[in-house]
């Protein structure tokens, strides 16, 4: 966080009172553009920073308890820019769309009276139901709009609080009408503009301010201040570790609860490790699954608790499963690039094949691995290897970024600043990847932890999800840099030949092998409508699959939760299906995971079975293992 005067930015405390300072000038900023005649309803610079010494002196002793590290010049390892702090990300946010929101003309006066208009509406028909006595009161107000930011009942009971967090809610809508609706400004423009206000008006939440917050006060009052003094605490680790916490960490080790399920590390390479999982059923299917998890995260996304594992509900299927465990990122792997992941694959596919003496593997590739390895295949298909590949999964995968989502804002030059700023010694720091995901779902990610666990107090959660999310991998610079270009500004891959790996040039065209492609419905990360491209680029054939809910729930479903729902059809652009409306209006609609489904296509494809012994046991003659699963480039930082 950008020092002041004196000791600001010294210490934790002072954040929440910047914190407070920049929401009201985000809120400022966004009321100039759209209603200037409101901005003098707002409260001052003064008020905000009286609000924050409001707060801080409930405990005034807290200022001497806590204090970040100095900034390390001698070459030690500072804190990763823009990582825990919600108050820079505001500052980052205000600074790139400044130019965009100065061009933007106001509402016309016309629009703003109808705010006010219906404002005062809202305002008359809340009051209206707290005045109103004997049977006309109701017992609960009905308010227009819901959100559960605000579902706690302390904020309907009492008129203030009501009134405060409807006429926010009336004001979001109303600003995210008018970016909606502005002219002047280009599609590209105006989706930055959706997502800059869209993070501003999650800053603004009157949830997010202390002496706002009922819910908040009543906690500060009953606890004396200690959920405050906590939430010190926590802001005071989360500063230093450079990282915000959604999850109690002490409540998961590796090997044990997550990533736990049996088996070896077969073989070692500078850049990944690869497991091999010992079989759980006497016969296993004779074609092998070769996993790639994405490398921007730790490969057990797919391997959490022994409930939510798809790598032992696998095994459990009878299937001999191997994974890759990618490195986390150091200075030693600052030259690597797209081509050395995909030669990784490639030579993951061949030591698999040697291993188990088979002639092909299945393969499946989740998310920048996904995407990885529909080029890797379109290299083995110009080569004359495709056979060494009997079948393909998708997870979430995109090759087609020409509806990439809010990761393409990231992609602008701006964002390009903020990456070659956190990145040092040739590696990008995954700190900066956790706090931009965050910034992807702020409300959830950012601004609940900073009310739940630094307001409230809360105790962190067992989650093993979040536990993941939080357990960063740093990436490689020079890759990092180059994948963005490729994929995201310039959406080479999916022209024939305009990329080349490993000295072949890439042709999506060219793969032919049975291909499962999933996508999650609520997904923004890899948007359906984005991943909806690949199966219209591949040349084989292709069972698309609608998975309920997002970018990790939507993959992590196993059946035994009953959760979501997922949706087959017609294989698009082969059925005229262009877009997600048009496969989900001739799709069918299936409750549960997609998991059955998935194994039921893969077995359908090679039905033959051989006996789970010999190589198919890792560690064993002919099979020789280094150590356990999960092995040591996991536990890398």
């Amino acid at each position: 966080m950008t020092e002041t005067d004196g000791a600001s930015g010294d210490q934790p405390a002072d954040i929440f009172t910047e914190l407070l300072r920049l929401q009201g000038e985000a809120a400022r900023q966004v009321m100039q553009a759209f209603a200037p005649d409101a901005v003098k309803a707002l409260p001052s610079e003064q008020d905000a920073e009286a609000l924050g010494a409001s707060i801080l002196a409930l405990q005034d002793n807290w200022l001497k308890l806590w204090s970040l590290p100095p900034a390390q010049a001698d070459g030690g390892e500072a804190l990763a820019p823009l990582m825990a702090d919600p108050a820079q990300w505001l500052e980052v946010m205000q600074a790139q769309m400044q130019g965009l929101y100065a061009r933007m003309p106001a509402l016309d006066p016309l629009a703003q009276q109808e705010i006010w208009q219906e404002w005062a509406a809202l305002w008359q028909q809340i009051a209206g139901q707290f005045n109103a006595a004997g049977e006309d009161a109701p017992a609960t107000p009905a308010l227009p709009r819901k959100d559960r930011r605000f579902a706690d009942p302390a904020w309907q009971q009492q008129p203030v609080f009501a009134l405060i967090h409807q006429t926010y809610l009336l004001l979001a809508e109303k600003v995210g009408e008018a970016v909606d609706t502005l002219s002047g400004v280009t599609e590209a423009e105006r989706e930055q503009l959706r997502f800059a206000t869209r993070s501003v008006m999650d800053a603004m939440s009157p949830a997010n301010f202390p002496l706002m917050n009922p819910v908040v006060l009543e906690r500060t009052i009953a606890t004396q201040g200690e959920n405050l003094v906590k939430g010190m605490e926590r802001l005071a680790h989360d500063l230093e570790a450079g990282q915000l916490t959604h999850a109690d960490a002490s409540r998961f080790v590796l090997g044990e609860n997550v990533a736990a399920t049996p088996g070896q590390v077969i073989h070692r390479d500078p850049l990944y490790e690869v497991i091999q999982y010992s079989p759980a059923t006497e016969q296993v299917l004779a074609v092998p699954l070769v996993i790639f998890p994405p490398w921007i995260n730790r490969f057990y996304i797919l391997d959490l608790n022994p409930a939510k594992s798809f790598v032992r509900w696998a095994v459990e299927q009878g299937i001999t499963v191997v994974l890759v465990s990618w490195k986390s990122a150091d200075a030693s792997m600052a030259d690597v690039t797209m081509d050395d992941y995909a030669r990784a694959q490639i030579a993951v596919i061949d030591l698999v094949r040697e291993r188990l003496q088979v002639p092909a593997v299945h393969t499946l590739g989740y998310c920048v691995a996904g995407t990885t390895l529909a080029a890797t295949l379109a290299v083995l298909a110009r080569r004359g290897q495709a056979d060494k590949v009997a079948s393909v999964t998708f997870l979430t995968a995109q090759v087609d970024f020409e509806h990439a989502g809010d990761l393409k804002l990231f992609t602008e030059d701006t964002g390009l600043e903020l990456v070659k700023a956190a990145s040092t010694d040739g590696y990008l720091d995954g700190r900066y990847m956790a706090a931009t995901f965050n910034l992807l779902r702020g409300t959830d990610l950012i601004w609940n932890t900073v009310v739940n666990h630094y307001l409230l107090g809360q105790d962190y959660p067992a989650f093993d999800l979040l536990f993941w999310n939080g357990d960063v991998t740093n990436l490689p610079a020079r890759w990092h840099r180059q994948y963005l270009d490729t994929c995201y500004r310039r959406n080479a891959l999916v022209v024939p030949d305009a990329v080349t790996l490993d000295g072949t040039a890439v042709d999506l065209g060219l793969v032919e092998v049975p291909a499962y492609v999933q996508a999650g419905r609520e997904d923004h990360i890899a948007p359906p409508e984005s991943v909806l491209r690949l199966p219209q680029v591949l040349s084989g054939p292709v069972r698309f699959v609608l998975a309920g809910s997002g970018h990790i729930a939507g993959v992590v479903n196993p059946p035994s939760s009953g959760k979501y729902q997922y949706w087959t059809g017609p294989q698009p652009s082969h059925d005229g299906v262009a877009t997600v409306a048009d496969f989900v209006a001739a799709a069918t609609e299936h409750p549960g995971s997609w998991w059955p489904d998935w194994h039921g296509w893969l077995q359908a494809l090679a039905p033959d079975t051989v006996s789970a012994t010999g190589r198919r046991k890792p560690g064993g003659k002919g099979n020789p293992a280094l150590e356990p699963a999960p092995g040591s480039y996991v536990r890398l930082r």
